[in-house]
């Protein structure tokens, strides 16, 4: 274990393998010296990095458990080329995200959280609320139409929207309206959520032009990668007003959120907290264990990504 990871994740594998927890050692360096031609699996979450250059000191690696659906910190692409297969938790998390995707449409449209301040800063003594924008009417925009996207989608078919979306390719499972292009899904609708994969190829694919196509009415939503958005661009798109809101779960350089951001009073700002329900992290932390035993056991993994299929007796 690399950082420390989930207290189910921790305890899993007392006693059935030996655990080597890097981030607690005197000496990391030289504990992965010693360690590293014997490591045979990681446990990785949050935004460690595992890259080529780690791997090349783990010889004998063969699993990378990620915790969590991104794993865009984990070099796939060198994990492949090695003969590594990575995991991923899917699934488990989902309907989480999916609800948190719509609590921040919601918050941000008819501004929860400031409403929420306005009252409890005793101006409602002196004046209502000033009336804000509204779901009804808006035509809604998903950016990665994947398993979260999807949940995302039908949670809005039960509020009577029309939804558009864009992605690498058509899916002719579902009815709603395809762009071939982010720009062209930006100009149709009012609501653009970001659920895309992070990673180098989708770094800044929300930029300004992106926020100009969206206009004046728009709202961007954001519970996928801070990467994916131009945060600078995204700024001074909701300082000068050309787009309306934004609602943000995820940010570029997590933890740390620009002063210029957080400052504005048009956003719904929350810090990753996607998939943090105790209920959610302990399924997602039983799926990086159930990964790890299947894989030792000689069953293979439960859940391998795409750049490392899994091929048994191969």
């Amino acid at each position: 274990m690399l950082r420390k990871m989930h207290p189910l994740v921790e305890a899993a594998f007392e006693g059935r393998h030996r655990v080597h927890r890097l981030s607690e050692a005197a000496d990391p360096e030289a504990l992965l010296a010693e360690i590293g031609p014997r490591v045979r699996a990681l446990c990785v979450g949050g935004h460690v990095s595992v890259d080529g250059a780690l791997m090349d000191r783990l010889p004998n690696l063969e699993l990378i458990a990620n915790f969590g659906v991104g794993y865009d910190a984990v070099d796939a692409v060198a994990a492949h080329r090695r003969g590594i297969i990575v995991t991923n938790t899917p699934d488990v998390l989902t309907d989480e995200v999916a609800d948190l995707a719509l609590g921040l449409v919601l918050a941000t449209l008819r501004k929860i959280p400031q409403a929420d301040r306005y009252l409890r800063a005793g101006h409602w003594l002196k004046a209502p609320f000033p009336l804000t924008a509204s779901l009804r009417g808006r035509r809604v925009g998903i950016l990665g139409l994947g398993r979260i996207g999807r949940a995302i989608a039908h949670r809005l078919e039960s509020f009577g929207v029309a939804i558009d979306y864009h992605g690498r390719s058509r899916r002719a499972d579902v009815p709603y309206t395809y762009h071939d292009t982010l720009i062209g899904l930006a100009h149709a609708v009012h609501i653009l959520i970001v659920v895309a994969p992070g990673g180098p190829e989708t770094r800044n694919l929300v930029n300004a032009d992106v926020l100009e196509a969206l206009g004046p009415e728009g709202i961007l939503i954001n519970v996928a990668r801070g990467t994916l958005v131009d945060e600078a661009a995204l700024t001074a798109a909701l300082t000068a007003g050309t787009i309306l809101g934004a609602g943000l779960d995820v940010f570029e350089n997590e933890p740390h959120v620009p002063a210029d951001l957080a400052a504005l009073d048009n956003t719904v700002l929350l810090p990753h907290v996607g998939s943090a329900s105790e209920h959610t992290r302990a399924a997602m932390a039983q799926l990086v264990v159930d990964n790890v035993v299947s894989w030792f056991e000689g069953r293979g993994p439960l859940t391998p990504v795409a750049e490392t299929p899994w091929r048994p007796n191969a």
